[in-house]
């Protein structure tokens, strides 16, 4: 294998240093969601456009570049990763620390990855790893993909003698909003196969998902004066906390793991008179996944009766589990193990507790859309880490797919 160790995570911690968390609350109302997504955006387009790609900033604020192919015959490729990160903890100031692992804990001025609960930290001894100083999360999900991305296109244009396809790439926005996908330039998409950059530990290769759907429950109640309230009052919030104690503690995110789904109220907000709470349901299977969504609003329209409350129900699904498209065209898997045993790259294939926008892609346009390792630990935490050793195999990884679409493997 190619040794980038230096490249790729020097690239990766320059663009840790851009602030692009994106903002869950502008969804709908601005896109991207925040202006530090496209200042990375548009540093990532005149890249692309130095390395001679074509490449556009597209009216859908997607990152679209193609790396013309050098050989006919050669079916093109799509690559993806996102460019905002997530905003559980705070993701902009980002403050990258390099560590050469030496084993235990590794204290941070903002926090301590402790060794005991990262039970991988142990393959790396001996090697460099990156995190945040600790008071921010690091990025790597998905800026560890957005370089390793780059990383491969600049080792490409360096090496025209390697043989290739068109080579596509994308960098979306808001994924972590879950609305990066809910506008994207298909009518540009030259490739039928793609694969997001946007996977955790070494190996993981993620062809299945969640269905997942977020049910918007809106309770109107009756405003009185407290003190002659008997037979009048109908308090909203108590309606809301109602349906939320009615839902199966067994059947949360934190009583859930492997292939269970779950419910989870993510807010409740409002007053006694008015209030809003956003129900997030997922389920790998279809059908439970159907159910689930009838049952909660069932629930919920039947609280309401009970409390003489009028209860308002908007769901919309976020995207559907992308292993239907992924079976429909076994070639983009098989493809992937062909290039990792080339590599002596040992893959195992996982479930996504979650989504991605390959599986909007999926389930949008059919085309499959395997989620790749890209070496980070720890999302959406002030714990997170990325392994470099493992960021050069996903460069690797990302070139050896690329010589397989003409029969390199």
């Amino acid at each position: 294998m190619i040794d980038f160790r230096d490249s790729v995570s020097g690239r990766f911690i320059r663009y840790t240093e851009y602030d692009s968390m994106s903002n869950p609350a502008l969804c709908g109302k601005k896109r991207p969601t925040t202006d530090g997504q496209v200042v990375l955006q548009k540093a990532l387009l005149d890249e692309l456009s130095g390395m001679g790609l074509e490449c556009e900033y597209t009216q859908e604020s997607v990152v679209h570049g193609i790396l013309r192919a050098n050989v006919p015959n050669v079916p093109a490729v799509a690559f993806m990763a996102h460019v905002d990160t997530a905003d559980d903890v705070m993701g902009n100031g980002v403050k990258a620390i390099r560590h050469t692992y030496a084993g235990g804990d590794i204290r941070l001025p903002g926090t301590v990855i402790r060794e005991a609960d990262n039970p991988d930290l142990a393959k790396y001894i001996g090697s460099e790893i990156i995190t945040s100083d600790g008071t921010t999360l690091l990025g790597a999900d998905d800026k560890a993909g957005v370089a390793e991305i780059m990383e491969a296109l600049a080792y490409l244009v360096r090496h025209p003698e390697i043989c290739h396809g068109d080579v596509e790439v994308f960098f979306t926005p808001d994924e972590e909003t879950g609305s990066g996908m809910d506008q994207f330039p298909y009518d540009r998409m030259v490739s039928k196969v793609c694969y997001t950059m946007d996977g955790g530990p070494e190996g993981e290769i993620e062809c299945e998902c969640f269905n997942a759907a977020t049910s918007t429950i809106t309770v109107s109640g009756v405003s009185t004066h407290l003190g002659s309230a008997r037979g009048r009052l109908v308090n909203a919030l108590k309606v809301a906390s109602t349906i939320t104690d009615a839902l199966p503690q067994a059947e949360s995110p934190e009583a859930t793991d492997g292939r269970y789904g779950y419910y989870h109220v993510g807010s409740v907000t409002g007053t006694n008179v008015r209030a809003v709470m956003e129900v997030y349901i997922r389920d790998f299977d279809s059908d439970s996944f159907s159910f689930r969504i009838s049952a909660l609003e069932e629930l919920a329209r039947a609280v309401g009766r009970i409390y003489h409350a009028q209860v308002d129900i908007d769901t919309r699904i976020s995207y559907r589990n992308m292993a239907r498209a992924n079976e429909a065209h076994p070639q983009a898997l098989e493809t992937v193990f062909a290039a990792a045993k080339g590599l002596g790259i040992r893959l195992e294939e996982a479930l996504i507790r979650g989504g991605t926008d390959g599986a909007r892609m999926a389930e949008k346009a059919g085309i499959p859309c395997p989620n790749l390792f890209t070496g980070g630990h720890n999302y959406h935490s002030l714990e997170e880490w990325v392994s470099v050793d493992v960021m050069s195999e996903a460069v690797n990884l990302i070139l050896a797919i690329i010589g397989c679409q003409k029969g390199g493997c």
